[in-house]
């Protein structure tokens, strides 16, 4: 199994456009069969990232076909014009 998590610093003001995203994300949940498990949320505390994504994959392939999938494309896609800053980690568990 391999977990994928994301986060993501927003630009000042994106707060509707950041939810927009995120409600994009959950929405994947249940579409793309590769997707095993997801959370996403929005962090409660001041000064840190700002949104964080953590899904379970299958394998490597399941994730890297998740990447590519075009509604995961088009949902990531809102994401980069009102980011300022994401980190991503993926490791084997």
């Amino acid at each position: 199994m391999i977990k994928h998590i994301v986060m993501w610093k927003f630009k000042p003001g994106t707060e509707k456009e950041m939810h927009e995203f995120l409600d994009g994300l959950r929405g994947l949940y249940g579409v793309i069969p590769q997707i095993k498990e997801q959370e996403v949320g929005v962090n409660c505390a001041p000064g840190n990232y700002d949104a964080v994504l953590i899904s379970l994959f299958e394998s490597m392939a399941d994730l890297d076909a998740y990447k590519s999938d075009p509604r995961h494309v088009a949902v990531s896609a809102k994401c980069k014009a009102i980011r300022t800053d994401r980190v991503a980690v993926d490791w084997e568990v």
